[in-house]
This record gives C-alpha cells, sequence and structure tokens, in this order.
C-alpha cells in the first residue's frame, strides 16, 4: 500500500540488490563465496563425522569443536544460498517474513558461535590453569548445559530485534536493501519512524554477547599465558602454548572480521557501500572455511584420524 508521500506501509516482499556497486561482477564474486562454502561444509562436516565416531576424541575440547563445526555450517547455509541466487540468477526478491527469519538465525548464531569460543577458552584455562580439576568441572551435564545456554542466550536476546522491527516500523521510504542478505541495520534503515530503539537494542545485544564473550576470552588467555610462562620445562610451555595456537587463531579470525564489520556499518560513512558489503560477507564466510582447516593442521588428534575415515569410506563403497 502506497502513501502519499512514497513511503511504503508494511511491505510483503523485500529487494536485495547484492553487492551495491558491483553487481556487474557479482556473478564473478559468487564463485569463491561457493568454493569457501561448499569447502566451509566439507570440512566441518569431516570434523564432526570424525568427532562422533572416535571415542577418544570424546573430550569437551573436541565436543566444543563439534558445536563450533555445527553452528559454522549453519551459520554459512542461513545466507549462502540466497546470496548465490542473487549473484547468479537475479532472485532478488525475499518475503519480509523471511528477511526476518534469515535475520534472526544469522544473528544467533554468531551469538551462538561467539558463546562457543567462550566456552573453548574457558575449557583450555581450566586444563592448562588447573589440571586436576579439569574432568570433574566439566562433565557431560556442565557441556549439555553450556550448549542449551550458549543456544537459548542468543535466540532470545536477538528475537526482540524482530518484534521491534515487526511492530515498531510500519513505513518504509524504500523496499530495497543495499546488501546481499538480511542484516539488522540494513532493514532498520529502510524504515522512515524514529529507530533509535531499534539502534540501542543491537549495540546492547552486541555488547551483551561479544562484549561480555571477549572480556573473559581475554582475561582467560591472559591468565593462560601467566601460568605456560610459569612453567619450568621448556618442553612443557610449548605443548601447552601449542594447545591454545588454534584457538587463538579462530578466536581472532572471528572477533577482529566482527567488530571491523560492525563498526564501519555503524559509523563508516565515508566507506563505499562495496566495501561494508564484502566485508560483511567475508565476515561470515571465512571463519566457517578457515576453522576446520586451522583446527585440522594444529589439532594432531584430528589430523590422524582424517586418513582412517576415507579408508573406511572406501571399504563401504567396495
Amino acid at each position: 500500500m502506497l502513501r502519499p508521500n512514497g513511503s511504503v506501509f508494511m511491505p510483503s516482499v523485500l529487494t536485495l540488490v547484492g553487492i551495491p556497486g558491483l553487481e556487474s561482477v557479482q556473478c564473478w564474486i559468487g564463485i569463491p563465496f561457493c568454493v569457501m562454502y561448499l569447502l566451509a561444509v566439507l570440512g566441518n562436516t569431516l570434523i564432526l563425522v570424525i568427532i562422533k565416531y572416535e571415542n577418544s576424541l570424546h573430550s569437551p575440547m573436541h565436543i566444543f569443536l563439534a558445536m563450533l563445526g555445527a553452528t559454522d555450517i549453519a551459520l554459512s547455509t542461513c545466507i549462502l544460498p540466497k546470496m548465490l541466487g542473487i549473484f547468479w540468477f537475479h532472485l532478488i526478491e525475499i518475503s519480509f517474513e523471511a528477511c526476518l527469519l534469515q535475520m534472526w538465525l544469522l544473528h544467533s548464531f554468531q551469538g551462538i558461535e561467539s558463546g562457543v569460543l567462550l566456552a573453548m577458552a574457558l575449557d583450555r584455562y581450566v586444563a592448562i590453569c588447573n589440571p586436576l580439576r579439569h574432568a570433574s568441572i566439566f562433565s557431560q551435564k556442565l557441556l549439555t548445559h553450556i550448549g542449551v545456554g550458549v543456544t537459548l542466550r542468543a535466540a532470545i536476546l536477538v528475537a526482540p530485534c524482530l518484534v521491534l522491527i515487526k511492530y515498531r516500523l510500519k513505513f518504509y521510504r524504500t523496499t530495497v536493501i543495499s546488501h546481499s542478505y538480511c542484516e539488522h541495520m540494513a532493514i532498520v534503515k529502510l524504515a522512515i519512524e524514529d529507530i533509535r530503539i531499534n539502534k540501542i537494542y543491537g549495540l546492547f545485544v552486541a555488547f551483551t554477547i561479544l562484549g561480555f564473550d571477549i572480556i573473559f576470552i581475554t582475561l582467560s588467555y591472559i591468565q593462560i599465558f601467566i601460568t605456560v610462562f610459569q612453567l619450568p620445562q621448556k618442553e612443557a610451555r610449548l605443548k601447552a602454548f601449542n594447545t591454545c595456537i588454534a584457538h587463538i587463531c579462530v578466536f581472532l579470525q572471528f572477533y577482529l572480521l566482527g567488530f571491523f564489520s560492525f563498526f564501519t556499518h555503524r559509523f563508516g560513512s565515508h566507506i563505499p557501500p562495496y566495501v561494508h558489503i564484502l566485508l560483511s560477507n567475508l565476515y561470515l564466510l571465512v571463519p566457517p572455511f578457515l576453522n576446520p582447516i586451522v583446527y585440522g593442521v594444529k589439532t594432531k588428534q584430528i589430523r590422524d584420524h582424517v586418513p582412517t575415515i576415507f579408508v573406511c569410506s572406501k571399504h563401504l563403497n567396495h
């Protein structure tokens, strides 16, 4: 329903542009994105299969790694198929409800991933700083509570964003989203009404989840490094430090890309739009793609079991 001033009242369909300014080369950009997505799904699925069927890998660290892999698959899958539809087949339309659902899933999975990274940091902290109590603290019951807790925390905190958009914002200046997926601020900025509450709540969720997690992850690793450098034997120091390298790499790539994308989207008005969108896309594709490679290379137990999976599948085929 079109209003006299040109605004649209509660649109039923929205249009996703893709990458503004790069529409002519989107079909080519889709190729590396698709390759990264397929490798991310393959790599994370391989890690999940190895951890599931190898009893020696049912430790807290590997269970958290399985949670991370499952979250990575879900996170990239909730945006990439639609994104490739825009890039390759010009399927630019999306219903308003589907757009809100994609937004909720996307931000929920980001929150879950952050929570899992915090759990992994705490696991390493206890394993290195208090090894004798590690098994009793990280029981199966606690692992279940952590999995449920990080999922509910993200899903519940993100849910009001949907309500605030659906029931507060009625009039939109346009139905065209200058993005390749439905992101909270990209939708909110379409509205004509006062969006301060939406902006404030979005920042609140970001800092409640990501801010809280990054503080405790940083404190955990500071304490880990203090403990590691106090170890008397050089070999023990190297072994303890080596178990943390993969976690630190994953932690840095997720949060650095995340915060850079987050702040450029809100405060980088002088940065070209295609840079914002490319960064946002890479933030959601690079960690799921790199995580299996980092853990596959740095975690000996997983690296050793990769050939076993292929040998077993070969025997099954014969």
